[in-house]
């Protein structure tokens, strides 16, 4: 892989790490109502989600959900119902966060297992990897190495993408005080993960 097929990936993987999801709702949620600390965890949590799909897709399992309309609808609906119980679970818990972070519900252990499931749970996300890799692995190249390379800056933009996200959102957190304002704030990321559950239903 040459610098500049490198530098042109990079590009294209932080325009789509940046455009909103399911991780960065997840990132800011949890930045929000649990401060950084908690959101790091989530972050660690969505990494290794991420990381699983970029191995399956090295692996060549990415063409079979890519290929496989019944592997893909499992997962999808699988997502699909993940995505929209958390955002029930928000709404459920309107107006009960604390900024209090010392004092935060869930425990970050629980945080990062959700956010695993997550990024695990989207067919979306392995099957654009599946489709995007190959353009970027030259064939007169060893492909291991190249497949490692894009994996790894996957990971990197991902992980300073998802930052930047948790940083807002505990800066915002210091602009709420009240349970009319945390209720709000629920409602809407609880909303939030729902539209984004509905938005995957809809992919074929």
């Amino acid at each position: 892989m040459t610098w500049d097929w490198w530098l042109t990936y990079l590009l294209t993987t932080t325009i789509l790490s940046l455009s909103p999801g399911s991780g960065a709702i997840n990132t800011m949620s949890t930045g929000i109502s649990h401060g950084y600390r908690g959101a790091v965890a989530s972050i660690a949590g969505l990494q290794v989600g991420l990381a699983t799909h970029i191995v399956l897709v090295g692996i060549g399992l990415g063409a079979l959900f890519a290929h496989s309309l019944l592997a893909f609808e499992v997962l999808k609906w699988l997502g699909v119902a993940y995505l929209v119980w958390l955002g029930i679970q928000q709404w459920r818990a309107a107006g009960s966060f604390s900024l209090d972070t010392s004092a935060s519900m869930i425990p970050r252990r629980q945080l990062f297992k959700r956010a695993i499931f997550v990024n695990l749970t989207n067919p979306k996300s392995i099957v654009f990897l599946a489709a995007l890799f190959p353009q970027f692995v030259l064939p007169h190249y060893p492909q291991t190495p190249q497949y490692l390379v894009l994996g790894i800056t996957t990971l990197a933009v991902d992980i300073i993408v998802m930052i930047g996200y948790a940083t807002l959102a505990t800066r915002l957190a210091h602009w709420l005080k009240g349970p009319q304002q945390m209720r709000r704030l629920n409602r809407t990321f609880g909303s939030l993960f729902i539209m984004v559950g509905a938005l995957l239903a809809s992919a074929k």
